[in-house]
């Protein structure tokens, strides 16, 4: 399953590097702060030092002698070797008064110019780094006074003018020099740094694998990209949730049949204003065979949804359900109803003029001419009769073609179809009339189902239908005498989208459901009671006012 393209870093070679880099880092960042760390000490010891010795030296009498006296280095050369023996100081130097060096433990120093710190031409002493013959070294330049005298020409402690000045370094240690004495333990703490490195990166790399199914990175990024391109290009929708009920998963076919925000994903059911009916089904809780379609209408649309829970080793993952929209199909079924509705009445009157012609023939056979007269007069009423009572209530065609047709269907099941006497309607615009004429099928079709079950001789079934118009509205009723509808879905029959056969069988349908979208679309509703007697009336109402596409054109 995995694409395996080149020779690429494995997941373990990757965390390996990136550890190492990480200990690096992290090495580098503690070597400088034992550099800053050693050099801050060595400039605080060291400092007070050569400061206390450069002074010492400056108050020598040796040392003053020596910086008059016409040779001074002779004269000076053992003080300072002697001092620099017994300090380990690196250089003495001695300057005077002009800065010019007079004597120096470095011989070759004598006779140059001596830069001089900030403030020792005023008398006071200096310290900091200083490059002694191409070496950094941290001095200490103290000046030296003359002794002061009294009136009587001999000397009083006091302190005259600067006659030079005295100047003590100390060689800075190198980089190396002070990593070698921040920690002698520097090389084994990089060694283990190294050591526990690799041994994390081997088991965060182990644990990863065993997270992500031993696939390496590049393989779950091809595994993402083929994932999208196969769900955005579905035709259906599918939205996946996980076992707390939130959204994981939807593509655009999904959001758009569900009219879910762009951010749905991460959100729970509850959250997005998922209920009724709609929530049953996603969450699984809906009765029935999980493998059944389950038909659901949301926001004017038929949704045929399939839900599917998703485990693994005994655990949930949660549920994927996939959508179709079935509106289109829905609204197709609607226009053939006319042509299955015509066919039916042909079969139907087909299946009656023959049982007909066949009593004609047998009275015939028999000689019984009077009695075939009167039996074809008899007929001839009925028709005339039955068109008369139907064309009298409903002037619109269309309806009125409709209800003769279910009533030859329905007299071929043993069923009474009646046009109540209180039935009135005009005839309607032709987009009217369709939705009219499907709700009128659909509830007399469901109504003649039910009524058929529960039929006896002793009490023949029957189906009653009553239209309403006046100025605003037309309210079509429907009542059977057959088992009616139970108590516990006399609310939810619509919109579970069952038909009156298919509550009794358990099944889902879309024939109630297409008469709540058509109502509601013409700013209606539908409703279902239980008779006292038995049975169950069914109660549509709609404006007749036209929709803004109709009015349109």
């Amino acid at each position: 399953m995995a694409l395996r393209i080149g020779k690429r870093p494995t997941l373990a070679g990757q965390l390996l590097v990136l550890q190492l880099a990480i200990v690096v880092v992290v090495l580098v960042a503690v070597a400088a702060v034992s550099l800053a760390q050693s050099a801050a000490t060595f400039n605080r010891v060291e400092g007070r030092r050569v400061t206390a010795l450069a002074e010492q030296l400056a108050g020598n009498q040796t040392l003053r002698f020596g910086i008059r006296h016409p040779a001074p280095a002779e004269v000076l050369a053992p003080l300072l070797q002697t001092t620099l023996i017994q300090s380990g100081v690196t250089s003495i130097t001695v300057a005077d008064a002009k800065g010019r060096v007079i004597a120096a433990t470095n011989v070759s120093a004598i006779g140059k110019d001596l830069s001089l710190g900030p403030g020792v031409n005023e008398g006071r002493g200096w310290s900091g780094e200083f490059r002694v013959d191409r070496e950094q070294e941290l001095v200490s330049q103290v000046p030296v006074l003359s002794q002061g005298t009294g009136l009587d020409g001999k000397a009083d402690g006091s302190l005259g003018a600067r006659i030079g000045t005295v100047m003590v370094g100390e060689r800075s240690p190198s980089i190396l020099e002070r990593l070698r004495g921040a920690s002698s333990y520097l090389a084994i703490y990089l060694g283990i740094a190294c050591l526990l490195g690799l041994l994390g990166s081997w088991l965060l790399a182990r644990r990863i694998k065993r997270q992500t199914l031993g696939l390496e990175p590049r393989e779950i990024v091809g595994l993402a990209e083929h994932r999208e391109a196969m769900l955005y290009g579905l035709a259906e929708g599918v939205v996946a949730l996980d076992p707390q009920l939130r959204v994981t998963l939807v593509n655009d076919v999904g959001r758009r049949l569900l009219d879910l925000p762009t951010d749905a994903v991460g959100r729970s059911l509850r959250e997005l204003g998922i209920e009724g009916r709609l929530r049953e089904v996603l969450a699984g809780e809906h009765d029935g065979d999980a493998a059944r379609d389950a038909v659901v209408v949301r926001r004017g649309r038929v949704l045929v949804m399939n839900r599917m829970d998703v485990a693994k080793d005994g655990r949930s993952l949660g549920s994927v359900t996939t959508l179709r929209d079935r509106t289109e199909l829905a609204q197709l079924e609607r226009e053939l109803g006319s042509f299955r509705s015509s066919a039916e009445l042909l079969r139907a009157q087909t299946h009656e003029f023959a049982n007909q012609l066949h009593t004609i023939s047998g009275l015939i056979q028999i000689g019984e001419y009077d009695e075939v007269v009167s039996y074809v007069g008899a007929l001839n009423r009925y028709r005339e009769s039955l068109d008369l009572t139907v064309t009298r209530r409903v002037h619109d065609t269309a309806v009125a073609a409709l209800l003769m047709a279910k009533s030859s269907v329905a007299a071929e099941r043993r069923v009474e179809l009646r046009v109540s006497e209180r039935t009135t309607l005009q005839r309607l615009p032709p987009e009217l009339s369709a939705d009219i004429a499907t709700v009128v099928g659909n509830l007399v079709d469901n109504a003649v189902d039910a009524a058929a079950q529960s039929g006896t001789p002793l009490s023949p079934a029957w189906v009653e239908v009553e239209l309403r118009q006046d100025a605003t509205s037309i309210e079509i009723e429907v009542r059977d005498s057959g088992p009616g509808i139970a108590p516990e879905l006399a609310q939810e029959v619509f919109a579970h989208g069952f038909t009156t056969k298919a509550a009794a069988e358990g099944e889902r349908g879309i024939g109630l459901a297409m008469i709540r979208l058509i109502c509601r679309r013409r700013g209606g509703e539908v409703a279902v009671t239980n008779l006292d007697d038995g049975g169950a009336a069914f109660v549509a109402r709609m404006s007749i006012q036209p929709l803004p596409s109709e009015a349109a054109r």
